[in-house]
C-alpha cells in the first residue's frame, strides 16, 4: 500500500471479522471544519498521525494551504510522527481511539 492516503483503500468502515488487527478510530469534527459523515474508521496500527491528517485533508478536498489539526480526547495534539497503535494503547477508550479534527488550533 502506498504512503499517500486513499479513502477507498486505506481507511475502511468497521467490520468485526475482517479487521481484527486494525484499530477503530472515531473522527469528530470541531469548529468550522466540514463533517465527515462516516465517523468510525479502521486504521492500520502502524500508520502515523500525519498520515491520518493527510487522509482527512484529501477526503474533505481542502485547499493545499489549509491545515488539519488532530487532538486526542479533546486534550492534546499528538506529534505527527506518533504511531496510532501507541496512541490507542495509552488513550483508547471503549475499544476506540477518539480523534477530533479541525482547521484551527482548538486545544493544547
Amino acid at each position: 500500500m502506498a504512503d499517500t492516503p486513499e479513502p477507498q483503500a486505506a481507511l475502511t468502515t468497521s467490520t468485526p471479522d475482517k479487521d481484527k488487527d486494525k484499530i477503530c478510530v472515531l473522527l469528530n469534527a470541531t469548529g468550522n471544519v466540514p463533517i465527515i459523515k462516516k465517523r468510525t474508521w479502521t486504521v492500520d496500527p502502524n500508520k502515523t498521525v500525519s498520515w491520518i491528517q493527510k487522509f482527512i485533508h484529501k477526503y474533505l478536498k481542502l485547499d493545499a494551504n489549509e491545515q488539519i489539526f488532530l487532538y486526542v480526547n479533546q486534550t492534546f495534539a499528538p506529534a505527527p510522527d506518533q504511531i496510532i497503535k501507541n496512541l490507542y494503547e495509552c488513550h483508547g477508550t471503549n475499544g476506540k481511539l477518539v480523534l477530533y479534527y479541525c482547521k484551527n488550533q482548538a486545544w493544547g
